[in-house]
């Protein structure tokens, strides 16, 4: 019931949607500890994922938009923000995707620091014996990494910005934190904490 991470990205970079429209309204989903399963891509659900979770008594509903949708019997007021029922552990390290190699170094090329045309590169070669894992792989743009080719770091003059690593999966949120979307629905603020200055 989770979006992808390419729709959570299309919602969340969109223009402000029209809550008016149902296919609008997803909801945002936290675990039982009120804090979101994911923030990047942003945990969210469709609103007919949500009424399902409802009725099937799976979360507690936080907030509501506006919206209204109606079955022959029936009338719903859209949940806008849900709780799981159930506390779901998050798993200590991440998949190991080329995603969340680039989450891992800030959607930015480990050599020069550019934020697009992103690929990945192979510190140590694997011509030379290198391996795809997290201590051997960074995000690189396609300049960078058809430059350095096949070569050393030291032999390239290349060498990455941070030491590659297997991150945490609260690592990942954090960074994750730092890429808000460009619209969030008023109700999921007080959830999200993206680095907002408090009020006295």
């Amino acid at each position: 019931m989770h979006r992808t991470g390419s729709e959570a990205i299309e919602f969340v970079e969109a223009a402000p949607p029209d809550f008016r429209n149902p296919a609008s309204c997803p909801a945002l989903v936290l675990n039982a500890d009120f804090r979101p399963l994911s923030y990047y891509p942003l945990s969210l659900w469709s609103w007919q994922d949500t009424l399902k979770a409802v009725v099937l008594d799976r979360v507690n509903i936080v907030s509501h938009y506006d919206t209204v949708v109606h079955s022959p019997s029936t009338e719903f007021v859209l949940p806008s923000v849900v709780s799981l029922k159930t506390y779901v552990k998050p798993p200590r390290h991440p998949a190991f995707t080329r995603f969340n190699v680039f989450l891992r170094d800030g959607f930015s090329c480990q050599y020069c620091g550019a934020p697009r045309d992103l690929t990945f590169d192979h510190v140590i070669p694997r011509r030379a014996g290198g391996r795809t894992t997290w201590e051997n792989v960074v995000a690189a743009c396609s300049p960078c990494n058809l430059r350095k080719g096949g070569r050393m770091p030291k032999k390239a003059g290349m060498v990455p910005r941070q030491t590659p690593h297997q991150p945490t999966v609260y690592e990942l949120h954090e960074n994750g934190r730092k890429f808000p979307p460009n619209y969030c629905h008023e109700s999921w603020q007080d959830y999200l904490y993206w680095d907002t200055e408090l009020e006295p």
